[in-house]
């Protein structure tokens, strides 16, 4: 049952607004000024708080002020009451971050529309709307300011441009942001104690990466490279945090945005456990060429032998030739540009 906090002075409309919330199934917490709202907040976090502007000891805006300043409170949906004479006070309340108001009188069927209004708030934030390859984290950062009350999340959300060949980070670097992948390609790898470099992840764009040490808050014990000049959003580690904590939909949201691909990822270890050479190899190509967002082909795929040899899990030697056996096929093409997949339908559906 959710649970409302009703703050209003004049005990004949505090009484039978909370009547009506009652017998529309709420619990509700009534308190006659704002200083006692406030206090029966902090001991009980409400689902929703209804409050009137003008009152004795603390007014409506001091108790908005509050709300959104204090972590335990901040986020609640908030609703103003406001007299017809008022609008002044009510412009005022919404500039500092209220949600909704209700001009006094008001009728049931208002009340209730407002208060359901605001409790479904977070309907629309659903991972699966947001297509990460085209503006989708910009859209739910945007609607996560909105809906969920992050106001103090960053809007400056730019692309920054890393050229090929860049490290991003290294290992033993303190995290200080979240990343994501707008264009380009991203590896991280870490060395061993001989010294070896083992590929722990290949990113294209639409995906994060780094998030791991900020969830662990431990320093990073892997390395991001550029493969391709690429296009990085950052997110700062506080933006990070208020997205996880402030809103439990909201972070749950934000978590299936950050795992949408792990069950890929997955499927990959196991493909590179148990897979033939030549499966791994084909599988690695149609993966590195999907096509783009608009639906044009995918540019030629760049990465050295090298890099591509490690991401497989195979020798360089052992990947150059499987690669001229696909290209003796008619299934890729090798040029100067890199390497692109010719036949993706064949290369996918053969049994290697």
């Amino acid at each position: 049952m959710k649970t409302i906090l009703l703050i209003e002075d004049n005990a004949d409309i505090r009484e039978n607004t909370a009547e009506i919330l009652e017998l529309a199934g709420y619990n509700v917490a009534t308190a006659e000024n704002g200083k006692i709202g406030v206090e029966l907040a902090l001991a009980d976090r409400p689902d929703l708080i209804i409050c009137d502007i003008m009152m004795p000891v603390l007014d409506g805006y001091g108790v908005l002020h509050i709300v959104n300043k204090n972590p335990e409170l901040n986020g609640i949906p908030f609703i103003f009451l406001t007299a017809k004479s008022e609008r002044v006070d009510f412009r005022k309340g919404m500039e500092l971050g209220a949600d909704d108001y209700l001009t006094k009188p008001f009728d049931d069927t208002e009340l209730l529309s407002a208060v359901e209004g605001r409790l479904n708030r977070f309907s629309k934030l659903r991972a699966e709307d947001y297509n990460l390859k085209q503006e989708g984290l910009t859209q739910f950062l945007n609607d996560a300011r909105s809906v969920g009350g992050l106001h103090s999340l960053s809007v400056d959300r730019k692309a920054h441009y890393v050229p090929r060949k860049q490290f991003i980070y290294t290992e033993g670097d303190e995290p200080t942001r979240l990343y994501f992948l707008k264009s380009g390609r991203i590896k991280t790898t870490r060395t061993n104690n001989d010294g070896k470099e083992l590929v722990t992840g290949l990113y294209g764009p639409g995906e994060f990466f780094g998030d791991l040490a900020l969830l662990e808050e431990t320093n990073y014990t892997d390395s991001a490279l550029t493969l391709e000049d690429s296009e990085l959003v950052y997110i700062p580690k506080e933006d990070f945090r208020q997205l996880l904590t402030s809103q439990p939909e909201i972070g749950r949201q934000f978590v299936r945005l950050l795992a949408g691909r792990v069950s890929d990822r997955e499927d990959q270890l196991l493909g590179m456990a148990y897979n033939s050479l030549r499966r791994r190899v084909a599988d690695a190509l149609l993966r590195l060429q999907e096509p783009l967002p608009t639906g044009e082909p995918a540019p030629p795929i760049q990465l050295s032998r090298d890099d591509l040899a490690a991401v497989i899990g195979t020798a360089t030697e052992s990947l150059i030739r499987t690669l001229s056996e696909f290209k003796h096929d008619g299934l890729i093409e090798i040029t100067g540009a890199g390497i692109r997949v010719l036949k993706p339908d064949k290369l996918r559906r053969a049994n290697w």
